[in-house]
């Protein structure tokens, strides 16, 4: 998923940026409600991680803002205030989903998948597509039974056609999802991406729609 992450915490910043990356996220990190504004008027999140008190306002005025202008994006906090009143100001004002620093962050990794399965209306973690058993979870994929291997780049992009089954999604749609600002893309790296996924799931997994982008072919 393509995910913005506001945190003005250089070291738990750091941590969390590192740790979503790992589970093959593309993280664009932001320090200032200022630079989160920009950042969502000109990228489509799948998610986003708001700290409540940024160096330029409160994370709660931010996401009213974002609710009021009609974005549903799936937002979790991430706070040190614990609360039940502040909980409960969070949710109301928009969130999905309320995690109390200090946290684990094989939690976080849980809880972002977790409100990516509702958002994609698929609270199943394990789904079937064609001969293939998905494991949304476990972010592992069995052909006929088999285990196969997928890189972390391999599972986001394959990942992203699960999420949208029959959709097309264009090369465009796709760098979005795998990579953060600033990332050096090759022109022919969706390609070679695909490829890869075909050769380990089969090729008849990702259908091409020429000059217009890829699709999960229909089982």
């Amino acid at each position: 998923m393509r995910i913005l992450l506001i945190e003005d915490t250089v070291e738990l910043g750091t941590a969390i940026h590192e740790q979503i990356a790992e589970d093959g996220h593309a993280v664009d990190w932001v320090q200032l409600l200022s630079h989160a504004e920009s950042s969502v008027q000109s990228t489509a999140y799948d998610l986003i991680l708001l700290d409540l008190m940024l160096p330029d306002g409160r994370g709660l005025d931010f996401l009213r803002r974002l609710r009021a202008s009609g974005a549903g994006t799936p937002v979790i906090i991430l706070t040190a205030r614990d609360q039940i009143s502040d909980r409960i100001a969070g949710l109301n004002a928009g969130a999905d989903d309320y995690l109390v620093k200090p946290f684990d962050l094989s939690e976080l990794s849980a809880r972002i998948a977790a409100v990516a399965r509702r958002y994609h209306g698929n609270p199943n973690p394990l789904l079937k597509v064609g001969g293939l058993e998905v494991d949304l979870i476990e972010h592992s994929v069995r052909r006929d039974g088999r285990p196969v291997d997928l890189t972390a780049r391999e599972w986001a992009l394959f990942e992203a056609f699960v999420q949208r089954p029959g959709t097309l999604l264009s090369k465009a749609q796709l760098e979005d999802r795998l990579y953060e600002f600033g990332a050096e893309i090759e022109s022919n790296t969706i390609e070679v991406y695909v490829s890869r996924l075909r050769k380990r799931l089969g090729r008849e997994v990702i259908e091409t729609v020429r000059g217009m982008g890829y699709r999960l072919a229909r089982s």
